[in-house]
């Protein structure tokens, strides 16, 4: 009688001996009945967004965006549900959050380039018109003065409780007119007592929320009379001191017919430049890249920003490298005593987070306080003088980059051949020849790609100029730019700490120049260095 002996069976893919692997589970677990209700409740959320996204654009008149919306729900709902399309559904996430976070960003920047958004022009059109003739209003002569609350009324409308000294009534102030009610009294402090009926006092603690919504509101008395609130205890009567033609699209001055005209650029402006505030966003074309060109006073400081940041990118990759490259040669002895604890001395520096050196490298320069002119007994200014404030930011900036060479340098040393070296040894080459013609040139094979990447994170090291000196100190041209700002802490600044306002268009149209600059100094840079590829 034949035996047949027991086969072994194999396991499947993710199976062990012990029971399924954690992944294998997961993935079991979720599939089928409930893989699938997981899969309708996520779809089910993204068109929630979808609707309410919907909703808000079609509010706003965004007809384009609208479709572009309806028709990504609908490709995303259609690719989830089909079994068929298994690589969009993997492509489908990163292609969002590419759109999201890369392209869209770059979008907006670019677009904002060509126009004015600037401090003054943020609003639209339409809104500037209604904040023109809002600030268009003055105090009427012979015109009644009001002692003043805020109230809500049933509705939770902001309305105005108003008492007249001069005839002793009191009314309440709606943006439909200014109604009597005899229940709005005085305290004896001269305050107003109460709300009467149906209104709710505004307590004093809400009433700073309300800053922008008191000034907005104005009840209008007859057809060219307003009262308005001035502070949160006193209104005063008004008097428009422009009128809006909507015929002509221009701003009328009502005592001596002064004309404002849009000029194409955002503003109302008279014949004598005279410009009324606000003004609103709009394209302008090519204007904000060409001031970079002919207006000296954005050119000027520009340009010696531009010169500055080659200058220390430059000097900071180069000093670095040459630094770490000495340092990695000196310390890739075999026979050289404690090696790895000065290795791990040097790497120090790298290890540490950047922000945190910065900040104390700027406590250490302090010109009173600080430890290197203490200890040296010296007297620099070495933040609050230009040339010191730029010798500072290129000694912390390359003692911030010197570790990572060396880690480069030492790495690429090591693979070197010692054979190659070991041949020109025995040719006659002295120590410079055998580094000049064969250690140096295999180097900047794995080198060369590392420096012209560090050139262009040095040429927009936001961190490095503005925790350590903040662009600063003031330059001589009192523009906005310091004597050490580099184009990317100069953008910033522009954008957002510009003394007069924030220039939202110049700053991303200088932004679009550094992007231009960096891919023309990387794609020169990258094809110099294809001739060392035949070294390889």
């Amino acid at each position: 009688m034949a035996t047949t002996s027991p086969t072994a069976t194999v396991p499947p893919a993710g199976k062990t001996g012990s029971g399924w692997s954690l992944p294998s589970r997961a993935v079991a677990a979720l599939s089928g009945t409930v893989g699938l209700a997981i899969k309708i409740a996520l779809l089910a959320i993204v068109n929630a967004f979808a609707v309410w996204a919907g909703f808000v654009l079609a509010t706003d008149e965004r007809w384009l965006a609208l479709a572009v919306l309806v028709a990504a729900t609908l490709a995303i709902d259609a690719a989830y549900l089909s079994p068929r399309a298994v690589p969009l559904k993997f492509l489908i996430p990163g292609t969002v959050f590419l759109i999201g976070f890369q392209l869209a960003p770059i979008i907006f920047n670019v677009h904002v380039a060509f126009t004015n958004w600037s401090t003054g022009h943020i609003l639209q059109k339409d809104e500037a018109i209604e904040g023109i003739e809002r600030n268009s209003l003055s105090e009427a002569p012979g015109g009644a003065i009001y002692v003043m609350a805020p109230a809500r009324d049933e509705n939770g409308d902001l309305v105005l409780l108003l008492f007249d000294d001069a005839s002793g009534r009191g009314f309440v102030g709606t943006e439909e007119g200014l109604e009597p009610n005899p229940g709005v009294e005085l305290t004896p402090e001269g305050a107003i007592a109460a709300a009467p009926e149906g209104y709710t006092l505004v307590p004093p603690n809400q009433q700073l929320a309300l800053d922008q919504e008191l000034t907005a509101f104005a009840v209008p008395v007859t057809a060219n009379r307003y009262v308005r609130a001035e502070g949160f205890e006193t209104a005063l009567t008004v008097v428009p001191t422009l009128r809006y033609v909507p015929q002509r699209d221009v701003f009328v001055r009502i005592s001596d017919g002064t004309v404002f005209r849009d000029n194409e650029h955002g503003s109302f402006v008279a014949a004598n430049g005279e410009e009324l505030e606000p003004g609103w966003r709009t394209h302008i074309g090519r204007e904000n890249f060409s001031s970079l060109v002919r207006d000296p006073l954005i050119r000027d400081p520009f340009f010696r920003v531009f010169v500055w940041t080659v200058v220390f990118a430059t000097l900071t990759v180069f000093g670095s490298f040459a630094i770490g490259l000495f340092l990695a040669i000196a310390l890739n002895h075999p026979e050289m005593r404690m090696q790895r604890t000065y290795r791990s001395l040097l790497v120090i520096p790298y290890a540490v987070p950047g922000f945190l050196s910065l900040l104390v490298w700027q406590g250490l320069l302090n010109d009173d306080f600080g430890v290197v002119n203490n200890v040296l007994h010296l007297n620099i200014p070495w933040l609050f003088d230009p040339t010191w404030a730029k010798v500072s930011c290129l000694l912390v900036s390359v003692w911030l980059t010197t570790p990572y060479f060396f880690l480069v340098s030492l790495g690429a040393l090591q693979s070197i051949p010692a054979e190659l070296v070991e041949a020109a040894r025995v040719d006659g080459g002295g120590a410079f020849a055998i580094f000049r013609r064969v250690t140096l040139p295999l180097l900047l094979v794995a080198v060369a790609p590392l420096l012209i990447a560090s050139f262009a994170f040095n040429f927009n090291n936001f961190n490095n100029i503005y925790l350590l000196t903040g662009g600063g100190p003031p330059s001589e041209d009192q523009s906005v730019a310091g004597a050490t700002d580099i184009l990317i802490s100069y953008t910033y600044k522009l954008a957002f700490e510009a003394g007069k306002g924030q220039d939202y268009g110049l700053a991303s149209a200088v932004s679009i120049a550094i992007f231009f600059v960096v891919a023309a100094i990387s794609w020169i840079s990258f094809s110099r260095t294809k001739s060392l590829e035949n070294l390889a």
